[in-house]
Protein backbone atom coordinates (compact mmCIF):
# COMPACT_ATOMS: atom_id res chain seq x y z
CA UNK A 1 0.00 0.00 0.00
CA UNK A 2 1.11 3.45 -0.86
CA UNK A 3 0.60 6.42 1.45
CA UNK A 4 1.80 10.37 0.31
CA UNK A 5 2.15 12.47 3.14
CA UNK A 6 2.54 15.99 2.34
CA UNK A 7 4.98 18.30 4.81
CA UNK A 8 6.50 15.19 5.74
CA UNK A 9 9.36 17.12 6.80
CA UNK A 10 8.09 18.92 9.30
CA UNK A 11 7.27 17.91 13.12
CA UNK A 12 4.34 15.29 12.61
CA UNK A 13 5.44 14.48 9.63
CA UNK A 14 8.36 12.77 10.52
CA UNK A 15 7.11 10.82 13.44
CA UNK A 16 4.66 10.03 11.04
CA UNK A 17 6.92 8.79 8.09
CA UNK A 18 9.10 6.84 10.69
CA UNK A 19 6.01 4.80 11.52
CA UNK A 20 5.05 3.93 7.98
CA UNK A 21 8.37 2.77 6.92
CA UNK A 22 8.43 0.68 10.14
CA UNK A 23 5.10 -0.59 8.80
CA UNK A 24 6.29 -1.20 5.51
CA UNK A 25 4.26 1.02 3.60
CA UNK A 26 5.82 2.68 0.63
CA UNK A 27 5.72 6.44 1.23
CA UNK A 28 6.17 9.70 -0.33
CA UNK A 29 6.62 12.73 1.25
CA UNK A 30 6.10 16.15 -0.64
CA UNK A 31 7.55 19.34 0.62
CA UNK A 32 9.28 21.79 0.12
CA UNK A 33 12.11 21.65 2.65
CA UNK A 34 14.57 18.88 3.13
CA UNK A 35 13.77 15.83 5.75
CA UNK A 36 14.84 15.97 9.15
CA UNK A 37 16.11 12.60 9.03
CA UNK A 38 18.43 11.54 6.47
CA UNK A 39 16.64 7.93 5.92
CA UNK A 40 13.41 9.96 4.66
CA UNK A 41 15.54 11.54 1.58
CA UNK A 42 14.73 8.42 -0.44
CA UNK A 43 10.91 9.43 -0.15
CA UNK A 44 11.04 12.51 -0.31
CA UNK A 45 10.29 15.35 -3.87
CA UNK A 46 10.85 19.04 -3.27
CA UNK A 47 7.75 20.12 -4.77
CA UNK A 48 5.79 23.20 -2.96
CA UNK A 49 1.53 22.35 -2.75
CA UNK A 50 1.25 25.94 -4.02
CA UNK A 51 2.55 24.80 -7.85
CA UNK A 52 -0.71 22.73 -9.18
CA UNK A 53 0.92 21.29 -11.94
CA UNK A 54 4.26 19.75 -10.22
CA UNK A 55 1.90 18.42 -7.44
CA UNK A 56 -0.72 16.84 -10.03
CA UNK A 57 2.36 15.19 -11.88
CA UNK A 58 3.68 13.71 -8.99
CA UNK A 59 0.66 12.82 -7.20
CA UNK A 60 -0.66 10.91 -10.23
CA UNK A 61 2.73 8.96 -11.15
CA UNK A 62 2.83 7.91 -7.17
CA UNK A 63 -0.90 6.72 -7.46
CA UNK A 64 -1.36 6.78 -3.72
CA UNK A 65 -4.34 4.59 -1.73
CA UNK A 66 -3.91 6.99 1.20
CA UNK A 67 -3.17 10.66 1.88
CA UNK A 68 -2.46 12.61 4.74
CA UNK A 69 -2.27 16.16 4.50
CA UNK A 70 0.12 17.76 6.63
CA UNK A 71 1.55 20.38 4.77
CA UNK A 72 1.12 24.07 5.73
CA UNK A 73 2.79 27.66 7.33
CA UNK A 74 1.92 27.37 10.92
CA UNK A 75 3.40 30.16 13.06
CA UNK A 76 1.63 33.18 13.93
CA UNK A 77 3.42 35.89 12.11
CA UNK A 78 1.47 36.19 8.53
CA UNK A 79 -0.38 39.64 8.39
CA UNK A 80 -3.33 38.60 5.90
CA UNK A 81 -4.45 35.44 4.25
CA UNK A 82 -2.29 35.77 1.30
CA UNK A 83 0.63 34.76 3.88
CA UNK A 84 -0.67 31.75 4.35
CA UNK A 85 -1.00 30.22 0.49
CA UNK A 86 -0.52 26.78 1.57
CA UNK A 87 -3.63 26.65 4.17
CA UNK A 88 -5.36 27.85 1.22
CA UNK A 89 -4.35 27.69 -2.52
CA UNK A 90 -2.40 24.34 -1.44
CA UNK A 91 -5.13 22.53 -0.13
CA UNK A 92 -7.36 23.70 -3.05
CA UNK A 93 -5.22 22.22 -5.35
CA UNK A 94 -5.12 19.23 -3.65
CA UNK A 95 -8.71 19.00 -3.61
CA UNK A 96 -8.57 18.76 -7.22
CA UNK A 97 -5.87 16.48 -7.93
CA UNK A 98 -7.42 13.70 -5.46
CA UNK A 99 -10.11 13.56 -8.34
CA UNK A 100 -7.65 11.65 -10.57
CA UNK A 101 -6.69 9.07 -8.11
CA UNK A 102 -8.39 6.15 -8.74
CA UNK A 103 -6.99 3.66 -6.14
CA UNK A 104 -6.93 5.92 -3.78
CA UNK A 105 -8.68 4.74 -0.25
CA UNK A 106 -8.75 7.39 2.24
CA UNK A 107 -7.40 11.16 2.62
CA UNK A 108 -6.99 13.55 5.91
CA UNK A 109 -6.61 16.82 5.34
CA UNK A 110 -5.23 18.81 8.68
CA UNK A 111 -6.39 21.47 10.01
CA UNK A 112 -6.06 23.43 13.51
CA UNK A 113 -7.80 24.08 16.93
CA UNK A 114 -6.98 27.44 16.62
CA UNK A 115 -9.66 27.77 13.95
CA UNK A 116 -11.48 28.29 17.44
CA UNK A 117 -10.13 30.76 20.14
CA UNK A 118 -8.89 29.34 23.48
CA UNK A 119 -11.69 28.30 25.40
CA UNK A 120 -14.18 28.69 22.92
CA UNK A 121 -16.38 25.36 23.18
CA UNK A 122 -17.67 25.00 18.59
CA UNK A 123 -21.11 23.51 18.79
CA UNK A 124 -20.50 21.38 15.67
CA UNK A 125 -17.94 21.20 13.32
CA UNK A 126 -18.77 24.24 11.22
CA UNK A 127 -18.64 26.79 14.61
CA UNK A 128 -15.46 28.66 13.95
CA UNK A 129 -14.23 31.82 16.00
CA UNK A 130 -10.50 32.04 15.09
CA UNK A 131 -8.44 35.44 16.98
CA UNK A 132 -5.50 34.76 14.47
CA UNK A 133 -4.84 34.81 10.68
CA UNK A 134 -3.76 31.71 11.03
CA UNK A 135 -6.31 30.58 12.42
CA UNK A 136 -8.64 32.56 9.62
CA UNK A 137 -6.31 30.28 6.95
CA UNK A 138 -7.05 27.35 8.68
CA UNK A 139 -11.25 27.78 8.44
CA UNK A 140 -10.28 28.49 4.85
CA UNK A 141 -8.63 24.99 5.07
CA UNK A 142 -11.78 23.25 6.11
CA UNK A 143 -14.00 25.55 3.72
CA UNK A 144 -12.13 24.15 0.38
CA UNK A 145 -12.34 20.80 1.42
CA UNK A 146 -15.97 20.69 2.29
CA UNK A 147 -16.72 23.06 -1.19
CA UNK A 148 -14.53 20.20 -2.79
CA UNK A 149 -15.22 17.11 -0.89
CA UNK A 150 -13.10 14.08 -2.18
CA UNK A 151 -15.13 10.90 -3.69
CA UNK A 152 -13.52 8.33 -1.20
CA UNK A 153 -13.14 8.72 2.78
CA UNK A 154 -11.78 11.72 4.42
CA UNK A 155 -11.63 13.09 7.46
CA UNK A 156 -10.19 16.70 9.11
CA UNK A 157 -7.79 16.57 12.22
CA UNK A 158 -7.73 19.31 14.17
CA UNK A 159 -4.35 19.21 16.34
CA UNK A 160 -4.02 20.80 19.86
CA UNK A 161 -0.60 21.38 21.37
CA UNK A 162 1.73 18.35 20.13
CA UNK A 163 5.20 17.93 22.04
CA UNK A 164 7.36 15.16 21.86
CA UNK A 165 10.91 13.88 19.45
CA UNK A 166 11.08 16.18 16.49
CA UNK A 167 9.10 19.48 17.71
CA UNK A 168 10.10 22.79 17.62
CA UNK A 169 8.67 26.05 18.64
CA UNK A 170 7.03 27.09 20.99
CA UNK A 171 6.91 23.28 22.92
CA UNK A 172 10.87 23.02 21.97
CA UNK A 173 11.61 26.33 24.02
CA UNK A 174 9.60 25.45 26.89
CA UNK A 175 12.13 21.89 27.59
CA UNK A 176 14.78 23.68 26.37
CA UNK A 177 13.41 26.52 29.76
CA UNK A 178 12.84 24.02 32.00
CA UNK A 179 16.26 21.93 30.87
CA UNK A 180 17.79 25.03 31.99
CA UNK A 181 16.77 26.33 34.52
CA UNK A 182 15.03 29.02 32.97
CA UNK A 183 11.91 28.25 33.42
CA UNK A 184 9.17 29.66 35.99
CA UNK A 185 5.93 29.27 37.04
CA UNK A 186 3.24 32.17 36.25
CA UNK A 187 2.08 32.95 39.89
CA UNK A 188 -0.82 30.78 40.71
CA UNK A 189 -1.79 31.11 36.82
CA UNK A 190 -1.02 28.34 35.72
CA UNK A 191 -3.69 26.86 32.62
CA UNK A 192 -5.03 23.27 31.75
CA UNK A 193 -5.01 22.73 28.09
CA UNK A 194 -5.17 19.85 26.05
CA UNK A 195 -2.04 19.25 25.08
CA UNK A 196 -0.89 15.84 23.22
CA UNK A 197 2.18 13.70 23.19
CA UNK A 198 3.77 12.90 19.67
CA UNK A 199 3.28 9.11 20.32
CA UNK A 200 -0.48 9.15 20.78
CA UNK A 201 -1.24 11.64 18.04
CA UNK A 202 0.87 9.26 15.37
CA UNK A 203 -1.67 6.41 16.80
CA UNK A 204 -4.66 8.75 16.57
CA UNK A 205 -4.29 9.82 13.28
CA UNK A 206 -3.40 6.02 11.72
CA UNK A 207 -6.47 4.85 13.44
CA UNK A 208 -8.41 7.63 11.84
CA UNK A 209 -6.70 6.80 8.32
CA UNK A 210 -7.57 3.20 8.45
CA UNK A 211 -11.42 3.37 9.70
CA UNK A 212 -14.08 4.31 7.71
CA UNK A 213 -15.47 7.83 8.98
CA UNK A 214 -17.95 8.23 6.43
CA UNK A 215 -20.04 10.03 8.38
CA UNK A 216 -20.81 13.62 7.11
CA UNK A 217 -21.84 14.99 10.73
CA UNK A 218 -18.74 13.36 12.00
CA UNK A 219 -16.21 14.53 9.86
CA UNK A 220 -13.86 16.56 12.26
CA UNK A 221 -11.10 14.98 14.91
CA UNK A 222 -9.36 16.74 17.77
CA UNK A 223 -5.65 15.37 18.25
CA UNK A 224 -4.35 15.39 21.44
CA UNK A 225 -4.15 13.44 24.45
CA UNK A 226 -7.38 12.31 26.58
CA UNK A 227 -6.95 14.05 29.97
CA UNK A 228 -6.33 17.90 30.24
CA UNK A 229 -2.68 18.91 30.98
CA UNK A 230 -2.07 21.46 33.95
CA UNK A 231 0.71 23.69 33.05
CA UNK A 232 2.33 23.56 36.23
CA UNK A 233 1.62 19.70 37.00
CA UNK A 234 3.81 19.40 33.32
CA UNK A 235 6.50 21.50 34.33
CA UNK A 236 6.87 20.01 37.66
CA UNK A 237 6.82 16.37 36.30
CA UNK A 238 9.62 17.01 33.69
CA UNK A 239 12.16 19.43 36.05
CA UNK A 240 11.30 16.66 38.54
CA UNK A 241 13.07 14.12 36.14
CA UNK A 242 16.24 16.13 35.78
CA UNK A 243 16.28 16.85 39.50
CA UNK A 244 15.42 19.74 40.41
CA UNK A 245 11.85 22.14 41.58
CA UNK A 246 10.47 24.60 39.63
CA UNK A 247 10.24 28.31 41.16
CA UNK A 248 7.46 30.71 40.90
CA UNK A 249 7.65 34.38 40.03
CA UNK A 250 4.79 36.91 40.85
CA UNK A 251 1.90 37.09 38.02
CA UNK A 252 2.33 41.18 38.48
CA UNK A 253 6.22 40.76 37.08
CA UNK A 254 5.69 38.89 34.38
CA UNK A 255 2.78 41.08 33.35
CA UNK A 256 4.80 44.16 33.39
CA UNK A 257 7.68 42.03 31.30
CA UNK A 258 4.56 41.21 28.53
CA UNK A 259 4.01 45.21 28.33
CA UNK A 260 7.32 45.81 27.50
CA UNK A 261 7.59 42.61 25.50
CA UNK A 262 4.80 44.61 23.27
CA UNK A 263 6.30 47.80 22.95
CA UNK A 264 9.36 46.23 21.67
CA UNK A 265 7.33 44.28 19.23
CA UNK A 266 5.45 47.73 18.27
CA UNK A 267 9.11 48.70 17.56
CA UNK A 268 10.06 45.57 15.09
CA UNK A 269 11.78 43.85 17.93
CA UNK A 270 11.34 40.22 18.84
CA UNK A 271 10.72 39.41 22.84
CA UNK A 272 9.85 36.05 24.19
CA UNK A 273 6.98 37.53 25.91
CA UNK A 274 4.05 39.38 24.85
CA UNK A 275 0.68 40.19 26.70
CA UNK A 276 -0.63 37.83 23.50
CA UNK A 277 1.40 34.91 24.80
CA UNK A 278 1.48 35.43 28.22
CA UNK A 279 -2.99 35.19 27.99
CA UNK A 280 -2.47 32.02 25.73
CA UNK A 281 -0.11 30.59 28.79
CA UNK A 282 -2.63 31.57 31.50
CA UNK A 283 -6.22 30.70 29.42
CA UNK A 284 -7.57 27.25 30.14
CA UNK A 285 -7.87 25.07 26.02
CA UNK A 286 -9.89 22.06 26.86
CA UNK A 287 -11.45 20.70 23.52
CA UNK A 288 -13.51 18.06 23.52
CA UNK A 289 -12.10 14.59 21.95
CA UNK A 290 -14.83 12.12 22.37
CA UNK A 291 -15.16 11.60 18.52
CA UNK A 292 -11.71 11.14 18.33
CA UNK A 293 -11.58 8.69 21.39
CA UNK A 294 -14.40 5.99 19.41
CA UNK A 295 -11.70 5.61 16.54
CA UNK A 296 -8.60 5.41 18.66
CA UNK A 297 -9.40 4.47 22.56
CA UNK A 298 -6.51 3.29 23.90
CA UNK A 299 -3.83 5.99 23.97
CA UNK A 300 0.07 3.57 23.70
CA UNK A 301 2.02 6.60 25.98
CA UNK A 302 0.96 8.01 29.12
CA UNK A 303 2.36 11.96 29.86
CA UNK A 304 5.25 10.43 31.95
CA UNK A 305 6.25 8.02 29.08
CA UNK A 306 6.47 10.73 26.83
CA UNK A 307 8.30 13.22 29.09
CA UNK A 308 11.17 10.22 29.45
CA UNK A 309 11.23 9.81 25.59
CA UNK A 310 11.20 13.64 24.92
CA UNK A 311 14.04 14.41 27.23
CA UNK A 312 16.26 11.13 25.91
CA UNK A 313 15.52 12.36 22.16
CA UNK A 314 16.67 16.14 23.51
CA UNK A 315 20.07 14.93 25.23
CA UNK A 316 20.83 13.02 21.72
CA UNK A 317 20.35 15.80 19.55
CA UNK A 318 22.73 18.11 21.13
Amino acid sequence: MKILITGGSGFIGTNLIDKFLIDGFEVLNIDFKEPKREKHFKCWKNIDITNFENLKKEVIFFEPNYIVHLAARTDLGGETLNDYQANTIGVENLMSVVKNLKSLIKVIITSSMLVCKANYHPKNQFDYAPNTVYGESKVKTENNVWADTPSCDWAIIRPTSIWGEWFDVPYKNFFDMVIDKKYFHIGNKGCTKTYGYIGNAIYQIEQILFTETKDESNKVFYIGDYDPTNIEVWANEISNELGYSVKKIPYFLIKIIAIGGDVLKSLGVSFPMTSFRLNNMTTNNIVDLSRTMKVAPTLPFNRQKGIVKTLKWLRKIK
